[in-house]
């Protein structure tokens, strides 16, 4: 077998940001840290996503980034573009590519709109 390649350099900076999870009241509240570990990666996109649920017109911005494994990214993180100052969320699991704790593969979403 082949080994993998990534397509695309990791040319694009973001960082890691991981939750912590506290009980208020007897309900367990996710938070994110404003910073984290920075990591390189390659981040495409696909444009927008438009949809309308419930009447609340939305923009999904949907993304493939490309990394060096971690086993501290979960599909419960968030990742911040530093380029951009943008939050995405992690959704699916993280693919450890070929099983060889090299590379990760994982895609991201940014919600936005609504007035």
């Amino acid at each position: 077998m082949r080994a993998y390649k990534p397509a695309f350099p990791f040319n694009v900076t973001i960082e890691l940001l991981k939750p912590t999870y506290t009980n208020k009241k007897g309900v367990t509240v996710k938070t994110y840290s404003d910073t984290g570990d920075k990591v390189k990666c390659s981040f495409r996109t696909f444009g927008g996503t438009e949809t309308l649920n419930n009447d609340v017109y939305t923009i999904v911005d949907t993304a493939v980034v490309e990394t060096w494994y971690r086993t501290d990214l979960k599909s419960d993180c968030r990742i911040k573009v530093l380029q951009t100052n943008k939050i995405y969320e992690i959704f699916g699991d993280v693919e450890n590519i070929n099983m060889r704790n090299q590379f990760a593969k994982f895609k991201v979403r940014a919600v936005q709109g609504g007035a």
